[in-house]
């Protein structure tokens, strides 16, 4: 652990403290700064100290820089499906069944194995030792795109950029039942279910959840829609559909409908992804196609409806 040491002249004093360590070029946001000061990561005059606490001429301030652990992750040859790649992101169309990042004792087939192998180390490290690059996630069973960061720099700013609504996320769903409205929008708190402790549900002490649809097409029986998501919940898409009563097809958690297409998990896919370049700035729209199962239930579909 490195540790870096600031005296506070008369230029900083009456500076917010998160916003002072925000300031300096160390690669730490404001929202990094304040977790920092809550971990103790900050002391100030050898002192613990609030995000708002004023600084005071000749203060010090002593900002602990924790190194990242070398990973013990194995880098695995496995293909991905890489949509764009520059020295500081690389977005991919993740295939359905595919783990994010490791966990529950499970080191491998993971994307994260995959990308180690890609970047050849070049991963941020902030996501931490078993999450290097990851800036946010996918479900096992949720295609489609994922940015993942090749540096610190890079990872900070998409983690501001989601804090603050400004990356743009549609996806792509064929949900049971139809949809009577072209367009709505659910705004329903989302927190861990009290019943099953691994499932997520509609709570009113939970986290705000703001889930926008969009009529793509009506068949009989189902409704392809997209979906654009203003907040990140865990299974948000799936838990706020299944709660309206339009569950996602194949969701094998959050609907016990019917499935007759015997499709294996949820038929959900990240098409469109919009943010702006972590570095550049320049403005970002990727988009990846439904992958071919999904594409073909569809076409089933159009034909069922013509006759």
């Amino acid at each position: 652990m490195n540790k870096e040491r600031y005296i506070i002249t008369e230029n900083d004093k009456n500076k917010r403290l998160d916003m002072y360590i925000a300031s300096l070029n160390l690669d730490i946001s404001r929202s990094l700064a304040q977790k920092k000061i809550q971990n103790e990561e900050v002391l100030v005059n050898g002192q613990k100290a609030k995000e708002s606490y004023k600084l005071k001429e000749n203060d010090i301030v002593e900002i602990f820089i924790v190194e990242p652990k070398e990973t013990e992750l194995k880098a695995e040859d496995i293909p991905l499906n890489i949509i764009y790649e520059d020295n500081d992101i690389v977005v991919i169309n993740k295939e359905k069944g595919m783990v994010v990042h490791p966990g529950n004792g499970n080191l491998e087939g993971t994307l994260v194995n995959a990308v180690l192998n890609h970047c050849k180390g070049t991963l941020s490290g902030i996501g931490g030792e078993i999450r290097p690059g990851i800036v946010h996630r996918l479900d096992k069973d949720t295609s489609g795109l994922i940015i993942v960061a090749k540096n610190d720099k890079a990872h900070i700013n998409l983690s501001e950029q989601i804090k603050n609504r400004e990356v743009k996320k549609i996806y792509t769903a064929l949900v049971r039942g139809i949809i009577p409205e072209n367009e709505a929008t659910i705004n329903m708190p989302i927190g861990r279910s009290n019943v099953d402790r691994k499932k997520m549900a509609v709570r009113k002490d939970g986290k705000e959840a703001i889930t926008h649809v969009k009529v793509e097409k009506r068949y009989n029986a189902y409704t392809l829609i997209k979906v654009k998501i203003d907040t990140g919940r865990t299974h948000q898409i799936r838990v706020h559909m299944a709660q309206i009563g339009y569950p996602v097809i194949g969701d094998e958690v959050y609907s016990n409908g019917k499935n007759e297409f015997k499709v294996h998990g949820q038929m959900l896919h990240s098409t469109i992804l919009e943010f702006k370049h972590p570095i550049t700035g320049e403005k970002m729209h990727l988009e990846a196609e439904l992958p071919k199962y999904f594409k073909n239930i569809l076409k089933i579909l159009d034909e069922r409806d013509k006759k």
